[in-house]
């Protein structure tokens, strides 16, 4: 049994050949199809104007990405704060790691005293 995004992966990429192969027939071979059929001459007799046209759609949309995806990561530049300089990073990592030592200091002498206590002394 296919999952769900195996059978959706598996209809993308049909309908992309699909495309795909359309997208050839009208670009190269329309004006052959339009003087055997005349019947499929939906877009009028001129193939200059579907190839035309077959070109600059997809150019229309390649291009809208291309600037849509420049305005996302321009906008995300503009409005993120900007980053904390290194000087203060660097004090606040050298803060904490001072704390702990000194509570470490404050706790050591009763550690070791613990510990010589749980120690038992050796036999002669």
């Amino acid at each position: 049994m296919v999952s769900k995004d195996q059978a959706i992966g598996g209809v993308i990429c049909l309908v992309c050949v699909v495309v795909a192969i359309l997208y050839i027939i009208g670009l190269f071979f329309y004006n052959a199809i339009i003087t055997s059929v005349p019947a499929l001459a939906i877009f009028g007799n001129d193939p200059g104007v579907v190839q035309f046209w077959l070109v600059t759609i997809p150019v229309l949309v390649g291009l809208v990405a291309i600037l849509a995806i420049g305005a996302w990561i321009g906008w995300t530049m503009a409005t993120t704060p900007p980053p904390k300089p290194i000087e203060e990073i660097t004090t606040e990592m050298e803060e904490k790691k001072e704390e702990p030592k000194m509570e470490e200091m404050k706790t050591e002498p009763a550690a070791d005293t613990m510990a010589k206590e749980k120690k038992p002394e050796k036999k002669k």
